[in-house]
């Protein structure tokens, strides 16, 4: 977060005793800052906080430094008086505010520049126009980014199945003959991933965020290998739950406990989809992993 930060953002020092922007105020700090929307009401960020925020920033409103984008950092304590972190404690839930900063300071303190880029001067006006949508502790942040991810796969998902609604239907009948065929008979989950427990575990699952160790021998439905952890004699370390794996992995090993071992049968549309992997895994195919959940750090 801190380095999400440093490169987005930075924060701001305002020097100047007298304020020459219409509208701003100066706080005590001697920053500068004009509310559009402020709702008072609201609870207000503090130190540790993460925020979600959309955010512009521009030197003069004509060289951008920040696009207008969606952003998430953490509150950090103020690197000086008047800082941008400061800017945002004072924000509502709601709030959309512009502050106009010290241009050397946010260069020099933040951005670690030994001085001031040589296509701005210390005259010039650096903007920061900032939407305040949302704050929370850092304990809630993989929770809120594994239920944002899986919503925006949910989209994607849904949107490849109609796009592709013949291979979609072939793909289904594959799945379903090969479970037939191989008397497997186990309930979906709502999302259409089948899993079979071979081993218990102890019991602790993996929470959205968490790194895990996992074993695995992936191979096609016919029984084509095409990667194992197991031949590799070394598990692999990922976090889980927050879509730096397959959807069908990050839902099936959040399913596990430690030490569990069983088997995902994955369809195509949360396995690689209409996409080509590596040499073996053609757009639409349906995936069977072996699974070891080895630990959960």
């Amino acid at each position: 977060m801190a380095a999400l930060a440093m490169l987005m953002l930075g924060t701001m020092s305002a020097c100047t005793e007298q304020s020459p922007y219409p509208g701003y105020k100066k706080s005590d700090t001697g920053l500068y800052y004009q509310f559009f929307t402020q709702n008072k009401e609201a609870e207000q960020p503090k130190v540790g906080d993460l925020v979600d925020l959309r955010i512009f920033a521009a030197v003069n409103d004509t060289s951008i430094i920040v696009a207008n984008t969606e952003n998430t950092l953490q509150i950090e304590e103020p690197k000086f008086a008047g800082d941008f972190y400061e800017a945002l404690t004072m924000m509502h839930k709601g709030d959309s505010a512009s502050f106009i900063v010290n241009i050397d300071s946010t260069f020099i303190k933040w951005f670690h520049q030994p001085s001031l880029p040589a296509e701005f001067q210390s005259t010039d006006v650096m903007r920061f126009e900032v939407r305040l949508d949302d704050f929370y502790p850092e304990s809630e942040y993989a929770t809120r980014l594994s239920a944002k991810i899986k919503k925006e796969s949910d989209a994607r998902i849904e949107k490849m199945k109609a796009d592709h609604p013949e291979e979609t239907a072939t793909a289904a009948q594959q799945l379903t003959e090969y479970l037939a065929k191989n008397k497997i008979e186990v309930e979906p989950t709502a999302s259409g991933l089948y899993y079979v427990m071979t081993q218990e575990g102890n019991g602790e699952k993996p929470e959205p965020g968490q790194m895990v160790q996992v074993h695995y021998t992936g191979k096609l439905l016919d029984g084509t290998l095409f990667d194992s952890s197991v031949e590799r004699g070394q598990p692999i370390s990922i976090p889980i739950g927050v879509g730096q794996v397959i959807p069908g992995w990050d839902e099936g090993i959040m399913m596990m406990s430690k030490g569990e071992k069983g088997v995902l049968y994955i369809p195509y549309y949360l396995a690689y989809g209409d996409r080509q992997a590596g040499d073996k895994i053609t757009p639409f195919s349906n995936l069977m992993f072996e699974v070891e959940l080895v630990d959960i750090q």
